[in-house]
């Protein structure tokens, strides 16, 4: 999986347009993506089939300026699932995302597209 391009609301993954926050599980691309906590928070629920999927590496993309916050018991359970996070500006998030699957790395991403 690749992502093409990414812009303010907008991000193409493998030639496909999304114009809502995404989440990339190995193959799979799957948007929308509601979040229960709103709109820019990350809480543990909003990311539980990133948990479930138990990759190696997690990319947390925050938003264009990164207003999105990561609540830290999302963040404490990935490292009791055993996953490395990334939390970064969704466009360095997807830099990073980039470049670990072209390393073959066992990565995901949760991307918020907008602010």
């Amino acid at each position: 999986m690749h992502i093409d391009s990414y812009s303010f609301g907008c991000i193409r993954v493998d030639g496909i347009d999304y114009a809502e926050d995404v989440i990339l599980l190995r193959s799979e691309v799957r948007s929308p993506w509601w979040r229960s906590a709103g709109g820019h928070v990350y809480a543990p629920t909003d990311l539980e089939e990133v948990v479930a999927a138990a990759p190696e590496i997690v990319v947390l993309g925050t938003g264009y300026f990164g207003r999105v916050k990561v609540l830290n018991k999302a963040l404490t359970v990935f490292a009791e699932a055993g996953s490395e996070v990334i939390v970064e500006k969704t466009s360095r998030a997807v830099e990073s995302f980039n470049q670990l699957a072209a390393k073959g790395r066992d990565v995901a991403a949760a991307l918020h597209l907008t602010c």
